[in-house]
């Protein structure tokens, strides 16, 4: 069965529902000293609704951590440690496993070594296209074999590939029952994670129901923790002045916000962790008949951008013009804009790239005035319609016409994965935390076939990236630095600014991995 990439591709570039790869997190830090309730509910808002759980989708990759375990998990630190695994050893092409005794599914059945061989072929299959799954597991293909009698799990790619534990090891492993019917994950969960989907509202809430007997979280985590909530009720709260509004009244008990609205729950006991990000990631639409096809129009244009006062804008003060395509804390992080973006009078340059204009007039070319698309979604932060304001002003000002569009995410999805109808689009993500993750997005085929949804061909960027996948995990770092930096070069994508959001809990207490996403076995509910 084919399953196309649903409208939440998006979430894996430009928002922080992918999931999540191996980065540094925190723990929450808290003046909560009441004693723990045991037992208990725990409420969560989410910016955005999940029309689908289906883990391997990308809306329902950011919730898959309460119901699907994978084979290894992430420590705050950003080190690996146990989940389905006890062990686990890789080389360039191969990774094995060796699963814990015991582990069983929400439904009962034993978890079986052939059982997660068979998830991760499904998920690797590029004919379920599974966008979701994309951007976790290798961009090259492999194969995945079990042996039963000894627990052990065995992955081979075709090709090198650097961080093969940090990517199949990281995926949700999805249990037979689910397998055999996948329509079925879009409103049940069938994992053998510490929650189990109880409870689907369309536009939400959502609950998650605790399972009993559970041992085998990360590093052995367990469900009968003094502390740990019995439900978890997950409610949809878009905007983040209301995020923060339910924090400080009670009426959520976990929620992330970004933006100006962080000043205010400073000074009020909140349990907090402080999450790094790219704010107002923008990709510049390269496909044939598009303006920016020309690579001289997308760096005059980027040179004509105030990157500081952009960035001020994005943080909603003072702000730091983003230095890299992912956050800080992610694998290879570098500083790399500054030296490696256009740096020309941007006036100059279009008239370079034969662009002229009569006074008062447009930009023009061969006849064909210059007319941009610029598409947002203030789903996606509460600053980035005032940062593309910006930028449509200064484009304006040297002659472009633009028509700056504000959409609801499932609409702006629908701009970048199916009508291709947008010139630049300007979103905020906290990245990949390995440099992997961008390679579908910046190479490869366009939608439906892929996920390079503005169209990007950038043969350096390729070059490197080919001689990277041959470098065995971090000491490849060096040529991953200089393929990003060609993009950087080419004006492929520009991220506007470093910024900072923050998960904040009211009478809770948890860790946080790469992203901001919560560790569900970590979460505990104080009085």
């Amino acid at each position: 069965m084919l399953r196309r990439p649903p409208p939440a591709a998006l979430a894996a570039a430009l928002t922080a529902a992918a999931l999540t790869l191996s980065g540094c997190g925190s723990a929450a830090t808290s003046s909560t000293s009441t004693p723990l309730v045991d037992r208990g509910t725990v409420r969560i808002a989410a910016a955005g609704e999940t029309p689908s759980f289906d883990p391997y989708s990308t809306f329902g990759a950011s919730q898959a951590r309460y119901a699907y375990d994978s084979l290894v998990n992430v420590a705050p630190d950003g080190t690996l440690v146990t989940g389905l695994a006890t062990s686990w050893q890789a080389t360039a092409t191969t990774a094995d496993f060796t699963l814990r005794p015991g582990i069983t599914c929400s439904d009962g059945t034993p978890l079986t070594a052939s059982a997660v061989a068979r998830a991760l072929s499904y998920a690797g299959d590029p004919a379920n296209q599974l966008a979701g799954a994309q951007t976790v597991l290798p961009n090259v293909p492999f194969t995945a074999t079990a042996d039963d009698a000894t627990g052990t799990v065995s992955a081979t790619t075709t090709a090198p590939f650097p961080f093969l534990t940090r990517s199949i090891g990281l995926l949700p492993i999805v249990c037979p029952a689910g397998l055999d019917h996948p329509r079925s994950l879009d409103r049940t969960t069938q994992g053998t994670g510490p929650y189990v989907l109880t409870r689907y509202t369309p536009g939400g809430p959502y609950e998650f129901t605790v399972r009993d007997g559970y041992t085998w979280g990360p590093a052995g985590a367990s469900t009968a923790e003094p502390g740990l909530p019995a439900r978890i009720v997950i409610s949809v709260v878009p905007q983040a002045s209301t995020a923060a509004n339910l924090l400080l009244t009670g009426g959520v008990d976990i929620a992330n916000v970004n933006g100006p609205d962080r000043g205010r729950l400073t000074g009020h006991g909140l349990a907090a962790t402080d999450v790094a990000t790219v704010v107002g990631l923008t990709f510049f639409n390269q496909r044939p008949g598009r303006a920016l096809a020309d690579p001289a129009l997308r760096r005059a244009l980027v040179s004509a951008l105030d990157r500081q006062g952009l960035a001020n804008v994005a943080v909603g003060g003072t702000g730091r013009p983003a230095t890299d395509f992912g956050a800080e804390g992610g694998v290879c992080h570098a500083d790399l804009a500054d030296a490696n973006l256009p740096a020309q009078d941007g006036a100059e340059a279009l008239r370079a790239a034969g662009w002229t204009r009569s006074p008062g007039g447009p930009l023009t070319k061969d006849g064909r005035a210059l007319r941009l698309r610029l598409i947002t979604s203030p789903d996606l932060g509460p600053t980035l319609t005032s940062v593309a304001e910006l930028m449509a002003r200064q484009w304006t000002a040297l002659g472009a016409r633009v028509d700056l569009v504000s959409e609801s995410l499932p609409a702006l999805v629908n701009a970048m994965y199916q009508s291709a109808d947008f010139d630049v689009v300007v979103g905020t993500s906290p990245g990949f935390a390995l440099p992997v993750g961008f390679i579908p997005f910046f190479s490869g085929p366009t939608p439906a076939q892929g996920l390079n949804f503005a169209g990007v061909r950038n043969p350096e960027y390729d070059a490197l990236v080919a001689q990277a996948l041959r470098e065995t995990d971090t000491t490849g770092c060096g040529t991953w630095n200089r393929a990003a930096a060609a993009l950087f070069r080419a004006a492929d994508a520009l991220p506007i600014a470093d910024g900072r959001s923050g998960v904040y809990g009211h009478r809770t207490t948890f860790t946080t991995t790469f992203g901001g996403q919560l560790v569900p076995t970590s979460i505990r509910l104080h009085q």
